[in-house]
């Protein structure tokens, strides 16, 4: 009898561990992320990766490639390679998905979204949960939000005030067909190339400004191809932390949870970098006291300014010019988003 209680015992404990027991890992799991580790979005895919290694004591090992080395360069390609699982896990860009997954263009379209607060409204409301819904349906697992941030526009031939001084501009943008259609719009002459090619576009003088958030400040250094810069946040570029949605329910439970844990947790971390210095001390106290990061990013806009640059901030009434001048946008891009989706954006803003 008392060896039958312990063969009992015994089997119950199998039976408790045998799931864990059961699972074998890979000895790396790859990562896509577009940019470099210098990026706030590079320092939270390594976050991420940091943290679930901790959490999981070593049993899951994510390795990130920068520079969309895995896709050969071809950012825009991620979700694809992603969602069939040839690339485990990703944090990347909405707009480089935005192609596949047409409900990611919401946030490209322009002065719709403006501020912080709206941003977590809308990822945290109704239309945020359609978006994650579409992400979904193509094999992607969505973990968490990041943030590239606000996107603001410098160039090397004058100060950007009012849409009459976009007209004529050469432009660099992202592969995204709803940018292309905004600078013309504009007026101006968008060109769609990648980063390497726009540099030395830069410095030969055959392309006079891009857009992009704060990052290319203090990583790129804009200020040594660029005079001036408006900070006019004329839309936002979230980032999604995902992995394979397959490879996802093949962890035990107790794996996905730290997974899930350490993408809010590299999330909340990222997000509080790429905000820094613009959401008053809001991110910044959210680095120091949670995140004990030491020392502090430095104020990039001081530094911009130090190096020559000149910076406008637009007041409400020039912003104003430029949402009349971009509508047609809307004409064409909310049916292609959805009117549904973008109601619901409207709702959650309010």
């Amino acid at each position: 009898m008392k060896f039958r209680n312990i063969v009992l015992i015994s089997v119950a404990l199998l039976v408790t561990v045998l799931p864990l027991a059961a699972f074998t890992p890979k000895k790396e799991y790859t990562m896509q992320v577009n940019v470099t580790s210098a990026f706030d979005w590079g320092m939270g895919a390594q976050r991420f990766a940091e943290l679930v290694a901790k959490k999981t004591n070593g049993l899951i090992n994510i390795k990130p490639y920068y520079g969309s080395s895995l896709l050969a360069g071809k950012q825009t390609n991620w979700y694809q390679a992603v969602a069939d699982g040839s690339i485990d896990f990703v944090v990347d860009s909405t707009i480089n998905a935005s192609s596949v997954i047409r409900s990611l263009n919401l946030f490209s379209l322009p002065f719709f979204i403006n501020t912080y607060a709206n941003v977590d409204k809308i990822e945290n409301g109704k239309a945020g949960a359609r978006i994650i819904a579409d992400l979904e349906k193509g094999g992607l697992k969505f973990l968490a939000w990041g943030e590239n941030g606000f996107r603001q526009i410098t160039n090397s031939k004058r100060e950007i005030k009012t849409p009459q001084d976009i007209v004529g501009l050469k432009v660099r943008v992202v592969g995204s067909p709803i940018f292309i259609d905004i600078f013309k719009q504009l007026g101006a002459d968008p060109v769609n190339m990648n980063w390497a090619d726009a540099v030395t576009a830069f410095q030969q003088g055959v392309v006079d400004g891009q857009e992009n958030p704060k990052s290319v400040l203090t990583v790129v250094k804009i200020w040594e191809y660029h005079k001036y810069m408006t900070n006019w946040n004329y839309l936002i570029d979230p980032l999604i932390f995902g992995v394979n949605a397959d490879l996802f329910k093949r962890f035990p439970a107790d794996v996905q949870k730290q997974i899930q844990e350490a993408a809010l947790e590299a999330g909340e971390y990222e997000k509080a970098l790429a905000r820094a210095y613009l959401d008053g001390n809001t991110s910044l106290n959210i680095l120091k006291n949670k995140f004990k990061v030491s020392p502090l990013p430095k104020e990039p806009f001081a530094l911009a300014v130090s190096k020559g640059m000149k910076i406008t901030n637009l007041t409400p009434a020039e912003v104003a010019a430029f949402v009349a001048k971009t509508k047609p946008i809307y004409d064409k891009w909310v049916p292609l988003i959805g009117e549904d989706l973008y109601k619901a954006a409207q709702e959650d803003m309010k």
